[in-house]
């Protein structure tokens, strides 16, 4: 009998998984936007092609990651107010910028206390509507992918990089934006133009900070200052996986449902994957065959971007990891790559999604307990 009833519950099991992965890779086809994910690519192809030229490819994300993240930012409508607000947004991270790649070189010890703080800010920016808050949200992952690609170019022997000129490049790109605005305004005849992506919340309503998103918010960021520490503090190879997977699954509000919340899980490990494969191919290359091949997977690396921002509303899961996986790659190519590199980069991102998940699941009992406290009291 006990034979029959375990029999009986593993087909219950089965169908519950694959119910569970059906809605996780749930497809929407209306929400796929190519015009949108080609216009992405043909704007940063420029700084790509501009970075090769010049043969500065060590700066090269950061412009990108200005022109991906102010077209993001830029809230359409009127071009006077949006073009103050991507101008604002635009020296916000410029300040980031100069933050990240400043302390880089420093003691890790500083490292923390700034993560710390960006992300303590970014999650108190819910007080200035859900527009700026993911606006807030953007600079603060761009802070974290800015630390970890400015302390593998400073291990990097053969590499040198400028705080001053990643700023600058950052900067660029985000003027680079600006300016396919502005083009765009007169070409319309100076009417409003709409958000490249209006899914974005648009609300700039003030609201106020209840304890549980503050509670949030602090949790989030000690978060962050604790996988810095873990990868600097213990000199992680490739330990930047673990701040970057972590910030990446972790949802950026307590409201946000379980399934974006798994959707997010699973596309950062596949991002994770994914880059890791890719980043096997420059091995055992040396010469004018690395070189073609390092140029080779950062077009790869925009191509992926451009799918993230084509299928942002199609599947959640696969939009999380084209983002994750475009941007490791990006963060990773100028550090040797080997295969015992991809089992650390694998490694750190099973830890970045575990911290993650332990806690939403935290989240989650902070928001039920919330809940549940309004109907004792009353």
């Amino acid at each position: 009998m006990a034979d029959e009833s375990e029999r009986a519950t593993q087909p219950v099991h089965r169908g519950k998984a694959a119910g569970w992965l059906s809605k996780v890779f749930e497809r929407n086809t209306t929400g796929l936007n190519w015009p949108r994910a080609v216009m992405v690519l043909d704007i940063t192809v420029v700084p790509l092609f501009v970075f090769w030229a010049i043969g500065y490819e060590q700066y090269l994300l950061s412009a990108l990651f200005g022109v991906l993240f102010t077209a993001l930012a830029d809230p359409g409508g009127r071009y006077g107010h949006r073009a103050f607000d991507t101008s604002l947004f635009a020296l916000i991270g410029a300040g980031v910028t100069a933050l990240g790649f400043g302390i880089a070189a420093d003691a890790w010890g500083w490292l923390v206390l700034a993560a710390f703080l960006v992300t303590l800010a970014a999650g108190l920016a819910a007080a200035f509507g859900a527009r700026r808050f993911v606006n807030a949200l953007l600079l603060n992952i761009w802070f974290i992918i800015a630390v970890a690609l400015g302390v593998g170019l400073d291990k990097s022997s053969h590499i040198t990089s400028y705080t001053w000129a990643q700023v600058l490049a950052w900067t660029g790109g985000a003027a680079l934006w600006i300016l396919v605005t502005f083009l765009w305004w007169l070409i319309r005849g100076r009417t409003d133009s709409p958000k490249l992506f209006p899914e974005l919340p648009g609300d700039t309503s003030r609201k106020k900070l209840t304890p549980p998103l503050i509670m949030f918010a602090v949790i989030r960021a000690l978060v962050i200052a604790g996988t810095l520490a873990l990868a600097y503090g213990l000199d992680l190879s490739h330990g930047s996986w673990i701040s970057i997977a972590a910030i990446i699954a972790m949802k950026p509000n307590l409201e946000q449902a379980t399934l974006v919340s798994a959707q997010r899980l699973v596309g950062a490990l596949i991002g994770a994957c994914a880059a890791s494969l890719l980043l096997l191919v420059p091995v055992n290359e040396t010469g004018l065959r690395l070189f073609a091949v390092e140029r080779g997977l950062e077009v790869v690396a925009l191509v992926l971007l451009m799918h993230g921002a084509g299928i942002r509303f199609w599947n959640y899961a696969f939009y999380t990891a084209a983002i994750a996986a475009g941007a490791l790659i990006l963060v990773d190519l100028p550090q040797p790559s080997d295969y015992a590199a991809e089992g650390y980069r694998v490694l750190w991102t099973l830890c970045g999604v575990g911290i993650g998940l332990i806690v939403m699941l935290l989240a989650g009992l902070l928001a039920k307990r919330n809940a549940k406290t309004p109907r004792q009291t009353t």
